[in-house]
């Protein structure tokens, strides 16, 4: 924070829910003034627990990336500029993102992560072939 943010009073970030995006990893991590410190500088904001708007957000500067910024830009004053049209054209056109991922395709691509019962196993191993 020191080095990228120096003159910044408080830094915004967004987090998703895991549990070492806290303040008290601060304290795990530097000794305990440091800690306070830097945890004096910091708001931290959590995504929804089962929400998908930090994936919105990501995708969302995907697109940025590719329809406005996937050139040189010479200085920043342009850039703000670039932005805020794309922006503007972006919300004029009520852009929605539209989830591709299905709830069975979601099951077959995670199948590894649903709980596997002991009957299913057995039956499983003792199929014929």
């Amino acid at each position: 924070m020191d080095v990228d943010y120096p003159n910044a009073r408080k830094i915004k970030l967004v987090c998703d829910n895991l549990n070492t995006h806290n303040i008290a990893s601060l304290y795990e991590a530097f000794p305990a003034p440091e800690a306070h410190r830097l945890a004096r500088r910091l708001e931290i904001y959590h995504t929804p627990r089962n929400g998908s708007w930090l994936n919105v957000a990501e995708i969302e500067l995907s697109v940025l990336s590719k329809q406005c910024l996937e050139r040189r830009i010479p200085t920043v004053e342009e850039l703000n500029r670039e932005i805020e049209a794309w922006q503007k054209e972006r919300n004029q056109t009520a852009s929605k993102v539209i989830w591709r991922f299905t709830t069975e395709e979601a099951r077959v691509k995670l199948k590894h992560l649903y709980p596997v019962f002991e009957e299913e196993k057995s039956s499983e191993t003792n199929a014929p072939n």
